[in-house]
């Protein structure tokens, strides 16, 4: 179930609260499918700012430095994501308990990526609650917290607290998280761009609409037909359009259509390839067909596009 919805139009403001050796690859999973909704969309679906607890900057476990915006205390809005990762318990002191109990009031949701449910443990945030861990600390965790439902799972939803395990489950937690916001077609985009394998439980829960779109996502540069994809799925053409309606607010046509222009736009921007290769590997006859089809979705054209 959604945490909350937001209306149409407005954005979803996010605190990414760091630490010292924090994960750049678990930050990088948490952030970047934000971003790449904003792009996808057009509009500021997202928008997020670094916070620190008493430091201008932080330091990653690999050296990346990163400002901040600010101290969590100043600080207010939908979402704050938690992710100290290593060296936690050093983190776990009397300054990050009582800003992370004043964070509670001031944010909509608090959300521990990798080892932040320690945090958020120690500081009487998840009492009652069911929450996971990077499942390193998974033991530790449970018997430190006895008062939390601590699960094996990648990553946990339990109202208004959410925890997750490593920088993978982060991922999926965030794509899971812009569905509930968004929309589960906002979702899907988002796999294509990233090449999402589409484990079992993070996408779509009609498994005859997941598979359709596993088979879409395998077989763009020849099409199927949808009579066939259905026919692949177990199900007839009426069927899968209903589902595919249901859960995406689109037919499997569109859908099909959609998930070939936003790889191709990724081709168009993460490779040289020509404007005629790219309208090959997404199942256009030609260049001209790809930049009618372009325009239609994006508003713009593959060349304009690239600058």
């Amino acid at each position: 179930m959604p945490i909350w919805k937001k209306s149409d139009g407005q954005t979803v403001r996010i605190g990414v609260l760091l630490f010292d050796q924090f994960s750049n690859h678990c930050l990088a999973n948490a952030v970047e499918p934000l971003r790449a909704a904003n792009d996808l969309s057009g509009e500021v679906l997202f928008e997020w700012e670094f916070l620190s607890l008493a430091k201008s900057s932080i330091i990653s476990s690999s050296g990346m430095e990163i400002s901040t915006r600010g101290r969590l205390y100043q600080h207010s809005g939908d979402m704050l994501f938690v992710i100290p990762s290593y060296e936690f318990r050093g983190h776990s002191d009397a300054l990050a308990h009582a800003g992370l109990r004043m964070a509670a009031q001031r944010y909509t949701a608090l959300i521990g990526f990798d080892t932040g449910a320690w945090l958020m443990a120690a500081a009487e945030l998840l009492e009652g609650r069911k929450a996971t861990i990077h499942w390193e600390e998974l033991e530790a965790f449970s018997e430190a917290f006895p008062d939390v439902n601590v699960v094996r799972e990648r990553f946990v939803i339990d109202g208004d607290r959410i925890t997750c395990t490593g920088a993978m489950a982060a991922f999926d937690l965030v794509l899971a998280l812009i569905a509930d916001l968004k929309g589960e077609a906002l979702r899907q985009d988002l796999s294509t761009l990233f090449m999402s394998d589409g484990r079992e439980g993070v996408g779509p829960k009609d498994r005859s609409v997941a598979k359709a779109i596993a088979l879409m996502q395998a077989n763009f540069e020849e099409p199927l037909l949808i009579s066939d994809l259905a026919q692949r799925v177990g199900l007839s053409h009426k069927v899968l359009d209903a589902r595919m309606k249901a859960v995406l607010g689109a037919t499997p046509r569109q859908v099909y259509r959609r998930q070939r222009m936003v790889f191709a736009r990724k081709l168009v921007i993460e490779t040289t390839l020509s404007v005629s290769e790219i309208a090959i590997r997404c199942g256009y006859q030609d260049a001209t067909a790809l930049t009618r089809a372009f325009g239609v979705e994006f508003g713009t054209n593959p060349r304009a596009l690239r600058g």
